[in-house]
């Protein structure tokens, strides 16, 4: 990405340009309560799978996005519009792991539309990503919206574990990237909040993975945009195989 494009999107982000960066700690951020503790994803029970060569990940992908559409496993798929699955690169170097869908996500079956999605684009255009050229995965922890945005509820993300973990499986990404407390305490099987999480890497099997703030959150306290930038440039590093 040339200059221009990364000033204009590190002024999407809210990040100052240019400025001097303490070397102490930065404070930990505000906590949220706890979910209630969860096993690792890729722990849990699942089918005989293993890694595809890379020319048969799109018709493994498009088989289990046919698989999720049709899923009535937990009580979501009767308020659901319809599915959303995920979008992206399946040879992606990158994933981006989210929350849940919101409204406009199941109108649309697309994950991070709206504002929050216009930000993410941002974020991934400033590590010279973009979801429809390539180079990118973004999906969500449940593949159907949670009434009133709630937090997925622990029946739910079982449920929906197995899919995750087969698109995980499936695209072999470099990292993985949490975006936000519920997909990071997911992911991990971690009780710990997202100050605490974020700024090491973590392991999810063999795939590293960095955890950083959901873009909605952003959108709300704009003062961390400044961290989440931190946060993406430990991404890159891991992507370019850092």
């Amino acid at each position: 990405m040339d200059a221009r494009s990364q000033r204009i999107y590190l002024s999407a982000l809210g990040t100052p340009l240019y400025r001097r960066r303490s070397r102490e700690a930065a404070p930990d951020d505000p906590t949220a309560p706890a979910m209630e503790s969860q096993p690792p994803l890729l722990e849990e029970e699942g089918g005989d799978y293993g890694p595809l060569a890379p020319e048969g990940r799109e018709g493994a992908l498009a088989a289990l996005r046919e698989e999720v559409a049709g899923c009535t496993a937990c009580p979501l798929h009767e308020s659901r519009t319809q599915t959303v699955f995920g979008v992206g690169d399946p040879h992606a170097r990158v994933m981006f792991v989210g929350e849940a869908p919101g409204g406009e996500e199941d109108r649309r079956g697309e994950p991070f539309v709206g504002r929050a999605g216009q930000l993410l684009d941002a974020m991934l255009a400033s590590l010279g990503l973009d979801r429809k050229e390539g180079g990118v995965f973004i999906a969500n922890v449940l593949k159907c919206r949670p009434p009133n945005n709630r937090d997925p509820k622990p029946e739910e993300v079982a449920q929906c574990a197995g899919y995750l973990r087969r698109q995980i499986e499936l695209v072999q990404p470099r990292v993985l990237v949490a975006l936000g407390r519920v997909a990071a305490q997911q992911l991990l099987g971690s009780q710990q909040p997202l100050a605490r999480l974020r700024g090491q890497e973590h392991r999810f099997h063999e795939t590293p993975v960095l955890v950083t703030y959901h873009p909605a959150y952003l959108l709300r306290n704009p003062a961390d945009k400044a961290k989440a930038w931190e946060d993406l440039k430990a991404v890159r590093r891991r992507a370019a195989g850092d």
